[in-house]
């Protein structure tokens, strides 16, 4: 162990410190951070470089919608996503603002539209099943447009047509929608080659426009004379034939389609251009007829109850349909004060065909131009009446007859008036009802009662007499008959063959006989000698009468008489 010298302190003992001076690390502790401030950035530019542009599409409703979640798709394809889902300012629609990516900048144009997939029942099937496990998203379809748009109005259903889609649209005008729909079949020779991609009604409100596309290759089939009908549901019709169904699919039945097809005969047929227009026939049959031509309206006042008679019943000439009833309504008559009903219905009397020519010429033949006003009134004046006649006797629906009355009394026809007015006469059924009433009111007359009366009288007295017959003449009657049976008997037993009132009627008989043979002799000489009356008969004479000439008729030989007349 070290003793401590004396004299020296404890400071002598200890090191001196020595400094060393080291080289300062504290600027890299901040190049971490800077680091990743500078990949930050550089991600946060290329995200901005990278990322497209934020649009915004208007719905009706979110639902399905999830903001961060749902994408945006073209094609199956992601083209963007949904960031955030807000109300609009007036609470009726949803807006949805959508991030889409730097390659699908395209999107942002003025033609670009967007719906949301979500399961969906339709005319064409069912769609959008994939969204029951992967949730909905919104599609896309981009069009051709350069312009750029950031906000968009989306649809409640998918397009029926995709933009790029090979095909021709066209357009049909009709009456109404009927059962159509968008996505409703087009068929042609029963074979869907189409459908309607979209429908509004017209300005007016008088009608409604339909747009159908046909795919390609069969839009070449649509020609300039091609006619469009309704084909919608089942058509049965019973003629000579018997029953006939015609439907086109189990979809027009159900959902309703519509079905072209150009009429027979030969013409030289033209593929139709785009959005070329057409009207919509209800049924094939009025497809297929001649052309209508202008239609005419006309009026009809009758004087008697037309119940069956709807709107949309047929109006015919002769047989051949020419137009339709489209109002039935009820007037008033001050003079008579009755209550008329009078019927307008739409003609077209070119359906006629070549008998509407020959009249329009026969009318003109003087060289005046004739209108149909002027042709009407000459046949007005030789009996052309309208009249509501039965259709079907089960539904008791009621149809109007132009039709020639020779007994009609003549009335006048004002060719100038608008619209104009068909006199009219009962119908066949109406005349069968005044009869029939005039018929109760004669039977009403007679006095049944009386007859009545009478006629128990009378049977009475039948009775009574029935009666006394029973009582008293049968009886007599019954012994009468026997009376005259024993009668007949006893006349048979005197008639018989072996009875002497038989043989000597024989022998009467064969007397007569004789004398009837020799009154015949004299005759025969007296018709020779009639001078024998005067002069009597010589004795020559006898033997020429026993001995008559050859010329003179022989009498026949006498019958042979019986062993007891010999002498």
């Amino acid at each position: 162990m070290t003793e401590e010298t004396p004299g020296r302190g404890l400071d002598d003992r200890l090191p001196e410190p020595v400094v060393v001076r080291r080289r300062s690390h504290a600027g890299l502790v901040w190049l971490v951070p800077a680091l990743a401030a500078v990949v930050g950035i550089a991600l946060v530019v290329h995200n901005w470089l990278q990322a497209g542009p934020d649009i915004t599409i208007s719905f009706q409703s979110a639902e399905g919608l999830d903001a961060g979640k749902t994408q945006v798709k073209y094609k199956n394809v992601v083209i963007g996503r949904v960031q955030t889902i807000r109300l609009s300012e007036d609470r009726s629609r949803v807006e949805v603002n959508v991030a889409l990516e730097k390659n699908a900048e395209s999107f942002a144009s003025k033609d670009t539209r967007y719906w949301v997939v979500r399961p969906r029942i339709g005319l064409g099937g069912v769609s959008g099943v994939g969204t029951l496990l992967s949730g909905a998203y919104i599609g896309a379809d981009v069009g051709d447009s350069d312009a750029f748009q950031d906000h968009f109005t989306g649809l409640e259903t998918p397009p029926a047509i995709s933009h790029g889609e090979p095909g021709r649209s066209f357009v049909l005008h009709s009456d109404d929608l009927g059962s159509l729909d968008i996505g409703s079949p087009v068929y042609f020779r029963r074979i869907q080659v189409g459908r309607i991609a979209a429908y509004q009604l017209d300005a007016d409100g008088k009608g409604v426009t339909l747009h159908m596309f046909i795919e390609a290759p069969y839009e070449k089939y649509v020609t300039t004379n091609s006619r469009f009908w309704n084909a919608s549901g089942i058509n049965v019709s019973v003629g000579a034939d018997g029953l006939r169904v015609d439907t086109q699919s189990l979809a027009t039945v159900l959902a309703g389609g519509v079905a072209f097809q150009d009429p027979p005969g030969p013409r030289h047929d033209e593929p139709a251009p785009e959005d070329a227009s057409y009207q919509l026939f209800d049924t094939q049959a009025t497809a297929m007829a001649p052309p209508d031509g202008e239609p005419t309206y006309i009026r009809m006042r009758f004087g008697q109850a037309v119940r069956g008679l709807a709107v949309g019943a047929p109006v015919e000439f002769l047989g051949v349909n020419i137009g339709k009833v489209v109002s039935v309504r009820l007037d008033y008559d001050e003079r008579t004060r009755r209550f008329p009903v009078v019927v307008g219905a739409v003609t077209y009397p070119r359906r006629l065909g070549s008998a509407y020519d020959k009249l329009m010429a026969q009318a003109s033949a003087g060289g005046k131009q004739v209108e149909l006003p002027q042709l009407l009134a000459g046949l007005i004046g030789r009996g052309l009446r309208a009249q509501a006649r039965t259709g079907n006797l089960l539904t008791g629906q009621l149809y109007v007859a132009l039709d020639f009355d020779p007994h009609a009394p003549k009335v006048a026809f004002d060719a100038e008036a608008r619209p104009l007015t068909i006199p009219t006469t009962p119908g066949s059924l109406d005349k069968l009802q005044e009869q029939l009433g005039e018929l109760v009111n004669e039977l009403s007359k007679v006095p049944f009662a009386s007859i009545g009366r009478n006629l128990d009288q009378s049977l009475g007295a039948l009775s009574a007499t029935l009666k006394q017959v029973n009582a008293e003449t049968l009886p007599e009657l019954g012994s009468t008959m026997r009376g005259v049976q024993q009668t007949m008997g006893t006349a048979q037993d005197a008639l018989s063959g072996d009875s002497p009132l038989q043989q000597n009627l024989g022998v009467t008989l064969e007397q007569l006989q004789r004398m009837a043979r020799s009154l015949r002799v004299l005759t025969d000489y007296l018709g020779a000698h009639p001078e024998a009356l005067l002069r009597g008969r010589r004795a020559d004479q006898k033997v020429d009468a026993q001995r008559p000439p050859a010329a003179q008729p022989q009498p026949p030989p006498a019958a042979p008489s019986k062993p007891e007349d010999q002498p």
